[in-house]
């Protein structure tokens, strides 16, 4: 899937990662519309562009810098934990261009710490923003996504045990994003859509974003251990590139999807390093476990709650 003429809807694209793959998009000729909650007058902004990292960076800064590089953007916020909302961010996408090829999903709430200092408020925002937020995104730009037979990006990590350490609450969201990735792919298998896919990706090592700031700050030797954001940039448009049924369904780390050969047979990731000459400490699993089982095919007796429904409606 090339970019040309292509629509692309990145949401969480005001900083680091996201703002980079709404950059990169553009630049391989996709139309992008930025979405996230903060917005501002751009054209005051000194200097520009602002750190890519800071408040400074919202979505209006983010289509500044897509439109001046010659490159088509919209920024439209949005609030991802508000449905109605969602839905009229799809809509005003394909108000303005007609079409939908590709979504990105990168909104996310952080909350790392033990589930005795997770307060209840904090749980529920962590849900309503990662799998909720991506849900209802999903919900929206489905219909418009199957017309285009497009393809879905989810910042989400393979699942693995050691995940849920110290950030139960963060992982019981995130990981039901990744259940998503690999269930709606099965769903397009049953309906026959080959062709169309959705695809986890999570980054192998740490990325330079808002949130290492103040580790970096507090400690600037720390920047040895960071990744640019253009590798996960890389990966996304590698894995819009490959053959659908060779990435739906996959739960991919940024760096291994590029050493395949479906992502390009990368070798060489010195240019990804923040700082230059240091080789950024993998901190994600050389191995991952394969989820399926022997009966993966044996489902038993079909049961589909909606068909059911929609016949006690007609009666």
């Amino acid at each position: 899937m090339d970019g040309n003429d292509k629509v692309a809807l990145v949401v969480g694209a005001s900083r680091g990662i996201g703002r980079q793959i709404a950059i990169d998009l553009a630049k391989n000729g996709y139309a992008v519309v930025v979405a996230a909650k903060s917005t501002s007058d751009a054209r005051g902004v000194v200097p520009f562009p602002p750190d890519p990292n800071s408040p400074q960076s919202t979505i209006s800064t983010v289509e500044r810098e897509i439109v001046e590089a010659g490159g088509r953007a919209t920024a439209i916020p949005v609030d991802v934990r508000d449905f109605a909302g969602v839905q009229a961010l799809v809509d005003k996408t394909i108000e303005i261009y007609h079409r939908l090829d590709v979504l990105i999903f990168n909104s996310g709430a952080i909350w790392w710490a033990s589930v005795e200092d997770t307060p209840m408020k904090r749980f529920q925002l962590l849900q309503r923003v990662n799998p909720e937020g991506l849900y209802g995104a999903v919900q929206a730009a489905l219909p418009h996504l199957k017309a285009r037979r497009g393809r879905i990006v989810v910042v989400s990590p393979p699942i693995y045990s050691r995940f849920f350490r110290g950030k139960t609450a963060y992982a019981v969201g995130k990981v039901g994003m990744s259940v998503l990735t690999v269930g709606l792919a099965m769903d397009f298998k049953r309906q026959g859509l080959a062709d169309m896919a959705i695809t986890s990706l999570w980054p192998a090592a740490a990325i330079q974003s808002a949130a290492t700031q103040s580790h970096t700050s507090s400690d600037p030797s720390a920047a040895s251990s960071l990744r640019k954001p253009n590798i996960f940039s890389d990966a996304v448009l590698a894995v819009l590139r490959a053959p659908a049924p060779v990435v739906s369904g996959q739960l991919f780390l940024d760096e291994d999807f590029l050493r395949s050969p479906e992502g390009g047979g990368v070798t060489d990731f010195s240019k990804y390093a923040l700082v230059p000459g240091t080789e950024p400490r993998r901190i994600m699993p050389a191995r991952l476990p394969d989820l399926s089982v022997e009966e993966q095919d044996d489902e038993g007796t079909r049961m589909d709650s909606a068909k059911g429904r929609k016949a006690k409606a007609k009666l």
